[in-house]
């Protein structure tokens, strides 16, 4: 009999957490494509929209694989800011793209084992830090930063709240598993 690790399960209120992320991702996705077309014009809309619609994808998938998605979305927008700076074009990562970095930083910091966390996180602060050289002090690149601290201030947070929810109660069971427990995991 195959049994599922019931740790790997999702629970509701991630679900409802994901779906709610990916309607911010879709409104912010269209409202940034209108506001490109709209002052910027040209076809860069597209390149943008793309970017972001990669990424946020990758952010929707963190929960199953963290690591991959994490570097899949950093290399994705670090080549985007590598693109938009040799192209002449407006500054990567987007307002939506630089959100959903954050949550992939914010993901691996909260997931992995230490040292994939720190490279992933030291990866983020050099897409930040390409796209400040690229455009010193651009509002979109500072909206970036501000996503990156976000990420490495919030992901420890949530991985401190993990750990002390699994701690072991004085009988030998964890939190999680207490009789009558009302624990959401």
């Amino acid at each position: 009999m195959i049994r599922m690790n019931t740790a790997a399960r999702p629970t509701t209120s991630g679900v409802v957490a994901t779906v709610w992320l990916g309607v911010i991702f879709l409104l912010g996705n269209a409202f940034t494509t209108f506001m490109i077309i709209d002052s910027w014009g040209g076809t860069y809309w597209r390149f943008n929209l793309a970017v972001g619609v990669v990424v946020c994808s990758l952010a929707l998938m963190r929960t199953r694989y963290p690591m991959t998605t994490a570097a899949a979305g950093l290399a994705v927008a670090a080549t985007a800011v590598v693109v938009s700076w040799a192209a002449e074009l407006p500054r990567e990562p987007g307002p939506i793209t630089a959100l959903a970095l954050s949550v992939l930083v914010a993901s691996a910091i909260r997931r992995l084992p230490a040292q994939p966390a720190a490279a992933l996180t030291l990866g983020g602060l050099a897409v930040v830090a390409g796209a400040w050289a690229a455009d010193p002090g651009n509002p979109v690149v500072v909206l970036a930063a501000m996503g990156w601290i976000g990420a490495v201030v919030i992901g420890p947070a949530l991985r401190y709240v993990d750990r002390s929810q699994h701690r072991t109660a004085p009988d030998g069971r964890t939190a999680g598993r207490r009789q009558g427990s009302t624990s959401s995991r």
